[in-house]
């Protein structure tokens, strides 16, 4: 394992009991939460992005400021719904989060998970087109995306512009360098990734997946990420393609702890999400040493280089740090981890 970050979810609630009680709240504490962790010495603060929806939306703006916060540490997106994007528009808005940051966004993109809305993504102005599938809007989507943040001009100049251009083709702005190898692709299924493996994106791999063979959800990952890696090395690229999984793994370290989530863990779910079969991961909580022991079986964290743990960001910035600080000092060392 090389590197472990957090993703959240980015809830509110206005209810007494919640530490997010609105947008603002969620807002200003995934940045601190970010420079949090950055001080604990972890690896990554991502967020996920949903629509229609009281969590976190319009990633950009937050990215930006996290990068302003943080020197060291990777952010990203799990995932950003493909379906809703306009991918120039985020080309030039991906660009300037990444300058900000120095380099180290890490965006995840996908297909999307099922919505609060019925077809939301016709509201932002798209409809797929004639023969297409919604799941096909979002991977061209993600293809034109892909095409110009890698910085080839593709606009025709206009002879009298209001500012002189360089030559040839024109190209968005602002281009960040090296921001290409740094998309992932959010899969669900052992095909996905193989498409993702050919295009030379990174592979995201969360704790849903759709159930193939019946196999228990780890196993079934681990699955993925070989056909991932193997589709990888037939496309011939040449950089190493980067394979994250997400987890919600809770150190059972004191008495709080306990309250939370004593009664968590379980087994994996099998159920229907969007007319697929799909197979849920287990959460994982325990005392250190048994959770070591537990993770050390789970064969999808051991074929992966990055782990995602999932906080519970309406429970507030400082238990969300004293979380991932119980994991990096007494469970990822066990792991593998530095």
């Amino acid at each position: 394992m090389k590197k472990i970050g957090f993703l959240s979810f980015g809830h509110w609630n206005p209810s007494p009991q919640s530490g997010t009680r609105s947008a603002a709240d969620v807002l200003h504490q995934t940045i601190d939460l970010a420079v949090a962790a950055e001080e604990l010495g972890a690896d990554g603060a991502y967020v996920r992005v949903h629509h229609f929806a009281q969590q976190l939306g319009s990633p950009f703006p937050l990215l930006a400021a996290m990068g302003a916060k943080t020197n060291r540490i990777e952010l990203g997106t799990g995932v950003i719904d493909m379906r809703y994007e306009n991918p120039l528009y985020m080309a030039e808005d991906a660009g300037s989060a990444d300058l900000i940051s120095g380099g180290r966004l890490q965006l995840g993109i996908s297909r999307g998970s099922p919505e609060q809305v019925i077809d939301g993504w016709r509201h932002f102005g798209y409809a797929p087109a004639p023969g297409e599938t919604e799941a096909d809007m979002a991977r061209r989507h993600a293809e034109v995306f892909l095409n110009v943040i890698e910085g080839k001009g593709f606009a025709q100049p206009n002879p009298r512009p209001m500012f002189p251009n360089p030559p040839g083709l024109l190209r968005l702005e602002p281009y960040s360098a090296g921001l290409r190898d740094r998309i992932w692709w959010g899969a669900a299924s052992n095909a996905t990734a193989e498409w993702a493996a050919k295009l030379g994106m990174n592979l995201q791999s969360s704790t849903l997946k759709v159930d193939e063979n019946g196999k228990s959800f780890h196993v079934q990952q681990a699955e993925q990420i070989r056909a991932y890696r193997a589709a990888w090395k037939d496309a011939g690229h040449a950089r190493e393609g980067r394979v994250s999984v997400s987890r919600s793994i809770f150190a059972l370290v004191n008495d709080q702890d306990r309250m939370y989530f004593g009664r968590q863990g379980g087994q994996d779910q099998f159920g229907v999400i969007d007319q697929y079969r799909a197979v849920f991961g287990r959460s994982y909580a325990d005392e250190p040493d048994r959770l070591i022991e537990q993770l050390q079986q789970d064969e999808a964290i051991a074929e992966a280089d990055t782990l995602l743990l999932t906080v519970p960001n309406q429970l507030g910035v400082d238990y969300n740090a004293h979380l991932i600080e119980s994991i990096l000092t007494h469970v990822a060392p066990g792991l593998g981890w530095r």
